[in-house]
């Protein structure tokens, strides 16, 4: 299995990234949150990473933390829930926010990302019951780091159709601009004027 990758990073996409690793490139896929905490391409990046192995075909999932991983398995095990979604899932709720989701019950949060339904919601806030602990942040560089309302100005972006990893992205520079004490309203509206350019 590969756990950890460590190299340069040679391409960016919405939802996925390219690292170099001594000539290899891996095409990793990587939450929102993830893609916009990693350096300009060239940087050197460490990421920790999951693999699926399925029938046809295997698949390298990234993240910036371990608390991300852990949470990105135990969406996995849950009924219903791929690798694609679970890293939906994990752009617009930190594992944090995740986990008081799922211990207060709070189906509607859940079911804020992109596919998740109110009846896959309600599965998952009973499937992980328990199993999710607070976890330390995801780091620096993270958008839900500094803020609460990133998650919400995420969730606004992605519901204004902006793809995860740019809403991410816009989210990041706008907080990190405005600083810890900006309000939702400011985000949402500096994020978009950076999503636009």
């Amino acid at each position: 299995m590969i756990a950890r990758l460590a190299g340069i990073l040679a391409e960016l996409s919405a939802d996925s990234a390219v690292i170099d690793v001594r000539g290899v490139g891996y095409l990793v896929l990587a939450s929102g949150r993830t893609l916009s905490a990693l350096p300009p391409v060239g940087g050197d990046v460490i990421l920790l990473t999951e693999l699926q192995v399925r029938e046809d075909s295997m698949t390298l999932f990234a993240f910036g933390a371990a608390a991300e991983r852990e949470a990105f398995r135990q969406l996995t095990g849950v009924q219903g829930v791929g690798g694609r979604l679970a890293l939906a899932i994990l752009t617009i709720l930190s594992p944090d926010d995740l986990a008081r989701a799922v211990s207060a019950g709070d189906k509607a949060m859940i079911a804020r990302a992109s596919g998740v339904g109110p009846k896959l919601a309600q599965r998952i806030a009973l499937e992980l019951q328990g199993k999710l602990g607070l976890a330390p942040a995801l780091g620096p560089g993270t958008p839900a780091a500094a803020n609460p309302a990133t998650n919400d100005a995420l969730s606004a972006l992605a519901n204004l159709g902006f793809k995860p990893a740019e809403a991410a992205q816009a989210v990041a520079a706008a907080a990190e601009e405005l600083g810890p004490d900006a309000t939702l309203d400011a985000l949402v509206r500096l994020a978009l004027r950076k999503a636009a350019k």
